[in-house]
């Protein structure tokens, strides 16, 4: 940004100078330097005047400072003239309007630049205005005129109204500057007053309405601590997450059974997932097995809410380009799957059977006291069933399910009518 209290001319230099942590001077001289090379710090200097906005400095430049910078300008200004007129050969007929020019838009602009935030006499500003504006005028009028004896072939009248328009454009830059900086500023004001109207809409939608839930249910510390956790769930989705890219993903369906299993049964799940994949964006029977997979990990959840006796149940969830994989564990009693009842179907049929009808694996680890872990794998591509030593193919579900359900149906040694197959629960 530009300096603006300390500003000589513009505060260009100055800027840059506390840009770069270096001495304004070294800077001047720089654009000294480059206005001898056919004017090009002149340009550069005008172009960061035009597109950087004034900063916030107030401490006004020492008469010395402002001395040395008027007189580099000067130079400067000498130079360009002097080399342009020795090496290019161009007339002084036109490279002193030019100067002149240049000089009364500088005024012209500096007023422009610093009514706003400077204080002056408006005598002075009007002198300075006024001033910048005649010498633009008359500038641009001795060039045309200087024109009509050198441009033979454009016609006076249309020097004059190229000459015109510069001088229009020269004169109005900085209101339009100004008015573009408004509206972008009144632009940024209406975003910013939108987002906290937004804010405000949903933390008196969603947090306030928790916290006056909480008060009423002071005396029931589960349901409190389910309603936080709630809250807490919801509001991090709304502050961190992506909906337009989790809507519809394995992560999204995930992230809900975890929140679905917490409301209902009053458990904390922490559901963790690295990679991720949108099943409406592959094969219908592709969609099915990721169904598949979500609805036994919800299952494994469930199991877990019910029997394990913990309060927290961790979900991992990986994708890999080969496979997904997803564990679920708890650290509860545990149980020991040799010991549970035959007629105990909840593991068996709802997340190891449904598995291996969509060509995945579950896998149960537990025992008692050591909680449950319970992995589920599911190829990104389909197997299309296991082949038989004849060659024929044998469909993975209608051959497993049998053996499966010794394996799954585990309700747990020491709780045989309660761990319905519950203490299998897809373990991170």
């Amino acid at each position: 940004m530009r300096r603006d209290g300390g500003r000589v001319i513009a505060g260009v230099a100055g800027g840059i100078a506390d840009h770069l942590g270096v001495d304004a001077f070294r800077v001047r001289v720089v654009f000294m330097v480059l206005a001898a090379l056919a004017g090009a710090g002149v340009l550069a200097y005008g172009l960061l005047w035009f597109f950087c906005p004034p900063g916030r400095d107030t401490a006004p430049p020492g008469p010395g400072e402002r001395r040395q910078a008027y007189g580099l300008a000067l130079v400067g200004l000498v130079a360009m003239s002097v080399v342009g007129f020795a090496t290019s050969g161009t007339p002084a007929a036109y490279l002193v309007p030019f100067v002149f020019v240049v000089i009364g838009a500088s005024l012209v602009w500096r007023e422009f630049d610093t009514s706003h935030s400077t204080p002056r006499t408006p005598l002075l500003t009007w002198t300075r205005f006024i001033g910048g504006a005649l010498l633009v005028i008359g500038g641009l009028v001795v060039i045309v005129l200087a024109g009509d004896r050198s441009f033979g072939g454009l016609s006076t009248t249309l020097l004059a109204v190229v000459a015109t328009l510069i001088g229009v454009v020269l004169l109005t830059v900085p209101l339009w500057m100004r008015m573009w900086r408004a509206l972008n500023e009144e632009r940024a004001a209406r975003i910013r007053n939108a987002e906290r109207e937004e804010i405000a809409s949903h933390l008196h939608d969603s947090v306030l309405q928790t916290l006056a839930l909480i008060q009423k249910q002071a005396g029931r510390p589960e349901e409190v601590a389910r309603l936080a956790r709630s809250q807490e769930r919801e509001l991090r989705g709304w502050l961190f997450g992506d909906p337009a890219q989790r809507a519809g993903s394995l992560s999204a369906s995930l992230q809900e059974v975890g929140a679905e299993v917490e409301d209902h049964y009053g458990i904390e799940v922490d559901v963790i997932t690295v990679g991720d994949l949108r099943p409406e964006d592959e094969p219908a029977a592709q969609r099915r097995r990721w169904a598949a997979l979500v609805a036994a990990t919800r299952e494994a959840l469930i199991n877990a809410a019910k029997h394990s006796g913990e309060r927290k149940v961790d979900v991992y969830g990986e994708v890999t380009d080969d496979q997904v994989e997803v564990f679920v564990r708890d650290r509860g009693i545990g149980f020991d799957p040799e010991l549970v009842d035959g007629d105990r179907h909840g593991i068996t049929r709802s997340i190891t059977a449904r598995m291996h009808r969509a060509d995945g694996e579950a896998t149960i680890d537990s025992a008692p006291g050591r909680g449950t872990n319970v992995r589920l794998v599911m190829p990104r591509e389909s197997g299309g069933g296991h082949a038989d030593p004849d060659g024929g193919s044998v469909d993975k579900g209608a051959g497993q399910t049998g053996s499966a359900g010794t394996a799954d149906n585990t309700s747990g040694a020491g709780r045989p009518s309660h761990l319905d197959a519950g203490q299998t629960r897809e373990a991170s």
